[in-house]
């Protein structure tokens, strides 16, 4: 599957706002939203005035880039939530956060979302069990996920347990870090979800 190979830092400072890419470099002083930096390309400092299906597609870009998805991958996700009952933009933030690369950086094995793709495509996680090598898989609820034991020797296992210790869960996870282990114990709610998104304009968009 298709993935962005671009500088990461180039999506916040096109959005304006931290998206958390980089992990534990988001919280420093090297971020470029920290330092300032411009809205790239030549006509980045200039004054434009945003329209609604501009706000719109910010919006949109923004979940887009958050979560690691191409273009197309994206709608797709939108499509299944229109299908499904309930509120469409909660529906569609509910099945990005119940992918296993996401599911796998909120239980604090991987220090942002695109490690824990890396991760979870070299082949250190199981899924109850069982060998999970596609980020994209849907976790359910009463799924484990832990790293396998092959793993667990090597130096990068040994600094996620450290970062697993202090990781701060929502709360439709559990996990036992000295285990690596992890459990899936509800569907996340709309509350539990703590991504800076207005999914209602993404709706919108859609809707056009």
């Amino acid at each position: 599957m298709a993935r962005y190979t671009g500088p990461v830092c180039r999506l916040c400072r096109r959005e304006g706002e931290k998206l958390y890419i980089k992990g534990d470099r988001c919280y420093t002083g090297k971020c470029a939203i920290e330092r300032g930096r411009p809205i790239p390309g030549q006509h980045g400092q200039g004054r434009k005035k945003v329209t609604e299906y501009g706000t719109q597609l910010r919006e949109k870009q923004k979940a887009r880039r958050i979560y690691g998805l191409m273009e197309k991958q994206f709608a797709l996700y939108f499509e299944r939530a229109d299908r499904q009952k309930g509120v469409t933009g909660e529906n569609l933030l509910s099945l990005l956060e119940r992918r296993l690369d996401n599911v796998v950086y909120r239980l604090g094995f991987a220090n942002s979302r695109p490690e824990a793709r890396q991760l979870v495509l070299h082949n250190h996680f199981t899924l109850n069990g069982h060998k999970a090598n596609i980020p994209s898989i849907q976790v359910r609820v009463g799924d484990i996920i832990s790293v396998k034991e092959k793993s667990r020797d090597s130096e990068k296992i040994k600094q996620i347990k450290e970062l697993a210790a202090v990781k701060v869960l929502p709360a439709w996870l559990s996990s036992d870090p000295e285990q690596l282990v992890g459990n899936v114990i509800a569907t996340p709610a709309r509350d539990q979800i703590d991504i800076p998104i207005q999914e209602h304009l993404i709706v919108e968009l859609y809707s056009r």
